[in-house]
This record gives C-alpha cells, sequence and structure tokens, in this order.
C-alpha cells in the first residue's frame, strides 16, 4: 500500500481561520499522501498565509469563482489522478492514526466504494458530532439520521460505536472514496450546490453495485456550521429542497409517488411548527424549496433515467445497506425514541412480534 495513492482535497472559501487552526495536523498526520486546496474564489488571506507557511507542502488549485460545495469538488478533482480522493472539510481536526484504517478498508475490499471515520465535536470531543457522528442511515421516507446522532441529538462516545460496518451514507465532512467511481458517476449533483450531496452520491454508489462503510478506528473533529449557521434559514432551504431532489433521482419507481407526497404533507407540519415558534423566515425557505424542486423535475427525471439505463448495462444486484424501515419522524416525536439502541430496539422488537404472530396463524 502507498500512500501516496491520497490525494486529500480540502475546499476552501475564506477559510484562512480555519487553514491555520487545523491544516497544521493535516500535513503532521497524513504522511506520504497529497494534501491540496481547492479555493473557491476566495477574498481573504488563504493563498498568501499558505504560500507563506506551506509553499512545498501543499499544492493550490484556484477556481475562478465560487462553485459552491458541489461544484468546487467536481471541478478541483477533474484535475486529479490518484487512486484515492478524501474530500474533508476546512474546519476539521484529524488525529493520529486517521488515515491508515480508511485506506486500508477500500485496498482491502474491492466492493466498498467510499467510508468514512468517527467524527465528534471540535468543542466537546466526548460527544459525536452533527455531521457524520458514527455512520449514516436513511429512514423509508428518506430522512438521514446517523448513529450517535439523530436530528439535534447526539450520544456521548462511550466506545459504543467503535466498529467497522456498511451503511447507508458517508458524510462529505470527511469521506475516503475511490476515484475512479468518483468519476464514473459524475461526482458530487451541482445542483444541490450544498447539503445532502453526499447522500446522494452514496446512494447512487449503492445502487451502483458498491457499499459504503463507516470505521471506528479512525476519528476526527469537526467544528460544524462552518458554511452555513444550523439555525439559518438558507440551510432550512438547502435541506428540504435536496432532500426531495436526492428523493426523486434515487426511489425505486414502485414506491415514488407515496414516498415524495408523504415529504410534502410533513414539510408543511414543519413550517406550521416555525410559524408557531414565530420564525417566517424558515417558511419562506421551505415553500421557496418546494417551489425549487418543482422546477427540477423534468433534469430529475432525466437524470434518474440515465442512471437507470447504465445500471441496467451492468446488470448490477443491489441490496442497499444502511436503510432503516421505520418512520424516524413518529419514533423520535411521537415514541421518543432519541438514539440509536433505541430506535434499532424498537425495529428489532417490532420484527419479532410480527414473526410471533405469523407463526401463531
Amino acid at each position: 500500500m502507498s500512500m501516496s495513492d491520497i490525494a486529500i482535497v480540502i475546499l476552501n472559501y475564506n477559510g484562512s481561520v480555519f487553514l491555520q487552526r487545523f491544516l497544521p495536523n493535516v500535513l503532521k498526520y497524513s504522511p506520504g499522501a497529497e494534501v491540496i486546496i481547492a479555493d473557491n474564489a476566495s477574498d481573504d488571506d488563504s493563498k498568501v498565509w499558505i504560500e507563506a507557511n506551506y509553499p512545498k507542502e501543499v499544492h493550490w488549485i484556484q477556481l475562478k469563482e465560487n462553485y459552491g460545495f458541489c461544484g468546487g469538488y467536481n471541478a478541483a478533482l477533474k484535475q486529479l489522478k490518484h487512486k484515492y480522493f478524501v474530500l474533508l472539510n476546512s474546519d476539521v481536526e484529524v488525529s493520529e492514526g486517521w488515515l491508515e484504517p480508511m485506506y486500508s478498508l477500500l485496498e482491502k475490499n474491492p466492493h466498498i466504494g467510499a467510508c468514512q471515520p468517527k467524527i465528534k465535536m471540535q468543542a466537546d470531543k466526548r460527544y459525536f458530532e452533527y455531521a457524520g457522528a458514527a455512520g449514516g442511515y436513511i429512514d423509508r421516507l428518506g430522512y438521514p439520521f446517523c448513529r450517535g446522532r439523530i436530528f439535534d441529538e447526539v450520544e456521548q462516545d462511550l466506545g459504543q460505536y467503535d466498529d467497522e460496518r456498511p451503511v447507508f451514507w458517508a458524510t462529505g465532512a470527511c469521506m475516503m472514496i475511490r476515484s475512479a467511481l468518483y468519476q464514473e458517476l459524475g461526482g458530487l449533483d451541482e445542483r444541490f450546490f450544498a447539503h445532502m450531496e453526499e447522500i446522494d452520491l452514496c446512494w447512487r454508489l449503492q445502487r451502483a453495485g458498491y457499499e459504503v462503510w463507516y470505521t471506528g478506528k479512525s476519528e476526527v473533529y469537526h467544528v460544524g456550521g462552518g458554511t452555513l449557521p444550523y439555525n439559518n434559514p438558507r440551510k432550512t432551504y438547502y435541506n428540504f429542497r435536496n432532500s426531495l431532489m436526492m428523493l426523486y433521482k434515487n426511489q425505486p419507481a414502485s414506491s415514488l409517488l407515496l414516498i415524495i407526497f408523504a415529504r410534502l404533507v410533513l414539510d408543511g407540519v414543519a413550517a406550521l411548527k416555525f410559524a408557531l415558534d414565530g420564525e417566517p423566515k424558515h417558511i419562506g425557505a421551505i415553500l421557496a424549496a418546494h417551489f425549487s424542486f418543482y422546477r427540477h423535475i423534468p433534469g430529475l427525471q432525466a437524470t434518474r433515467n440515465a442512471f437507470s439505463k447504465h445500471s441496467s448495462k451492468k446488470n448490477n444486484k443491489v441490496t442497499l445497506q444502511g436503510k432503516w424501515k421505520g418512520l424516524l419522524v413518529f419514533s423520535f416525536f411521537l415514541k421518543a425514541k432519541k438514539t440509536f439502541p433505541e430506535l434499532i430496539k424498537e425495529s428489532t422488537a417490532a420484527a419479532s412480534e410480527t414473526n410471533r404472530q405469523y407463526n401463531e396463524i
């Protein structure tokens, strides 16, 4: 194994403060890998600082404009020829030995397309972090959640997720992916701009016949909210719109319309809650998200058709990992199941009861 196969790509937009704080550890703990800054047309002193401190250690890719998270990575990664890409947020602190477990997973198992490490809060390293935690899952209506984080509830890391296992999605805050697959699948969908783009990519990876994994042997620490704060209406807009777009692209035809309808109803419930909480900007964000989704449907349908033809030619047998059959909204808000173990216990109990009733017939 050669670490020179790896390109660690940090997408930067006016992130000089984060680069100064976290880049030294990336360089220290990533021996042999190439560290690359892809700059989304920053106007701060990011490049000046890099040239003054790491002119030889860091490769700088200058993009002509701010292409967003998706477009920025796509434009930069097209220029690289490494075997593996690591998409790493500028606000992530890496730890010693963070790279090897992910690299080892991909090297040993050709069926794994991408993986992520354990993601914890940089401000309080006892707890998991919102963006990725211990691996991403998705429920039957397309709501994403993580082991260690469900909505805004995060668990303390007590070693309960120190394993390695397949999941539904890996976080874009720190993801290692095979470069050939990234390019073959078209990279991140630039219509998303930012938010949920990595879930869409991982869904496509699985549909193409590859697995997505989590390894608890690797650990990094994420500041979070570096692109948009969690309570920002713009983030609400992207999360609601991109969730619908992702579902339209990837959900099987047999259940697509029913699930889209259910999500639209639940989005209305969310808007009502924002109204009761006195947050009209978030209501406007949800409405704008829906109208944008409707405008994108023709293009999404074309993408859906093209991917289906691509998959049928390869005759891939797809079994999605990390797709939970329950309803997250109901379990979390109505049944007060706030942690991943509680969700799994509930679904296991329900399955056992179904089997018992079947056997009694």
